[in-house]
């Protein structure tokens, strides 16, 4: 008997989180927005104006934004996911000569991560459906993270490096947020 009544409590947990999941997933779109709204906000208090002696080393990354436009919603998904994989990864190394804002910085990495954990339970992966344009796009947006992460080494993580890294993030964000509220 307590072995049934076991299965049954296993079972239940099991709906009620799929059913949360696919709640949650439901309203990824409206939840995105705010954590793109809020990442924004913490990139801005991370750090104070842009330092104007870093003016002249700015330099075009160029974001690939072919790969937020394909037809499928769910390609759309995979790529912003991959896209905050890779800011996180920019985030969280060498950040000693940032000089920002260590609470906004923190959180700014949480909302990533857990957007990361949100859009890895709701994208299905069906990989053979569309593999080759998810291939290509992936490929493209390791290009462009490459860039930034050499530029950062090049410049040995020093203040402007950070500061203009900090900037293309932020476009970075705006341009999902605009495909976000499309989608």
């Amino acid at each position: 008997i307590m072995n049934a009544f076991g299965l049954i409590q296993i079972g239940l947990i099991l709906l009620c989180t799929t059913t949360t999941s696919s709640l949650q997933c439901n309203h990824l779109p409206l939840q995105q927005r705010k954590v793109i709204e809020n990442s924004l906000q913490l990139l801005d208090r991370m750090g104070k104006k842009f330092p104007q002696q870093c003016l002249r080393e700015k330099k075009s990354f160029r974001f690939p934004e072919q790969v937020l436009k394909p037809r499928q919603k769910e390609t759309v998904k995979m790529a912003i996911e991959e896209i905050f994989q890779h800011i996180f990864y920019i985030f969280s190394k060498n950040l000693t000569l940032a000089a920002w804002d260590g609470t906004a910085l923190e959180q700014f990495q949480n909302g990533l991560y857990q957007q990361i954990e949100q859009l890895e339970a709701c994208v299905i992966k069906k990989q053979t459906h569309y593999f080759r344009s998810k291939e290509v796009s992936r490929l493209k947006l390791k290009k462009y993270f490459q860039k930034i992460d050499c530029f950062l080494k090049d410049k040995q993580h020093n203040l402007c490096s950070w500061e203009i890294s900090r900037a293309e993030m932020r476009r970075c964000l705006q341009l999902i947020d605009k495909v976000i509220r499309k989608l």
